[in-house]
């Protein structure tokens, strides 16, 4: 797919080679040249085709454009992500302010993820023509740090309601699940080049904190945008559509070129994001929390859906701080906010 934002290019038949000519990345099958495209239009590289096989010298070029390089584990789900060591002019000066972020910092900057990622939820389920109101009153209850894990009482509302009674988000199944792992993988690429392209280190989580990720920092920007491949898997889904075809994945890619509303005009995803990334290399330059998600704000259902929800409800729900602890089969497994 070529835009002007650039290429996704995915290996997926055995047996090919990728390497380096000049200013090209070109495709060998075998002697012979599958195809090339200038590494300045590529926007990630994702090598599902386990024969697979690359230069260093690609490598190299990829990695000092900032363009990721995706390796899928089983499944679709991401198994590594190769990540420039240098990159953006101000880097040292933003990863400084990075590594010095306080904790207070981190809790304000999650506070807004997680209210970004419940509001965009809303967005999708009003899309799906499911009850959505709830989520505009769900976001406006998190907390910095969100110690009442809002975010998961949002996905024991929200994934139901999106995708049927029966659906439970899990890696490692078929169908459903397969589709969203590889459009959440389209996804974290796009936010790991943004990431790279403004400077900051994708192993400073906000949020996220585990040892063998290397890369937290994407999976914590990458959460409001989510929906927007949850809309697009229901589609497929409706239309018939249950495994990872190569249709289905030229409809994931093609969201990254999507036009979405914002407050100075439409603009494609791809832009979106980077905007955000912007926003959180701002908001540690500054030490004030100013992360945005320029998404419009495209209205919500009357609050009468709330009360539609109610089957998706206990008791439990919305309580005071620490009351509850819960936790919902949602895009991540939420782990408890580390301390330090």
């Amino acid at each position: 797919m070529v835009t002007s934002l650039g290429r996704i290019i995915e290996i997926t038949e055995e047996g090919r080679h990728l390497a380096k000519d000049r200013g090209f990345l070109v495709v060998q099958a075998g002697r012979q040249e599958a195809g090339r495209v200038p590494i300045d239009d590529v926007m990630a590289v994702m090598a599902t085709a386990r024969g697979t096989s690359i230069s260093i010298a690609l490598m190299a070029a990829l990695a000092e454009r900032g363009i990721p390089l995706v390796v899928p584990g089983a499944n679709f789900a991401p198994a590594a992500l190769l990540w420039p060591v240098e990159g953006h002019h101000a880097v040292s000066q933003r990863m400084s302010a990075q590594i010095e972020r306080t904790r207070g910092m981190e809790k304000r900057l999650w506070q807004q993820i997680v209210a970004a990622k419940i509001r965009r939820q809303g967005w999708a389920l009003k899309r799906a023509g499911a009850p959505s109101g709830a989520f505009s009153r769900l976001a406006g209850l998190v907390k910095p740090g969100d110690p009442e894990n809002v975010e998961a009482q949002a996905a024991r509302r929200y994934w139901p309601l999106m995708m049927g009674d029966a659906f439970r988000r899990d890696q490692d199944a078929p169908g459903a699940n397969a589709l969203l792992n590889y459009g959440y993988a389209v996804l974290r690429a796009s936010v790991a080049r943004a990431i790279c392209a403004v400077g900051l280190h994708p192993a400073l989580g906000v949020f996220h904190r585990n040892p063998k990720n290397p890369m937290p920092l994407a999976d914590d920007l990458m959460e409001p945008f989510r929906p927007t491949v949850d809309d697009t898997v229901r589609l497929l889904l409706e239309e018939g559509v249950t495994d990872v075809t190569v249709s289905a994945k030229r409809r994931l890619v093609a969201l990254l070129w999507q036009d979405e509303p914002t407050e100075i005009g439409n603009s494609p995803l791809a832009t979106i994001i980077l905007r955000s990334a912007q926003s959180l290399a701002e908001s540690y330059l500054s030490g004030a929390a100013i992360l945005t998600f320029p998404f419009l704000d495209q209205g919500s259902r009357e609050d009468a859906d709330a009360e539609r929800l109610s089957h998706y409800v206990d008791g439990t729900d919305v309580r005071s701080a620490g009351d509850d602890q819960t936790t919902a089969q949602s895009g991540n497994k939420v782990p408890p906010m580390a301390s330090g």
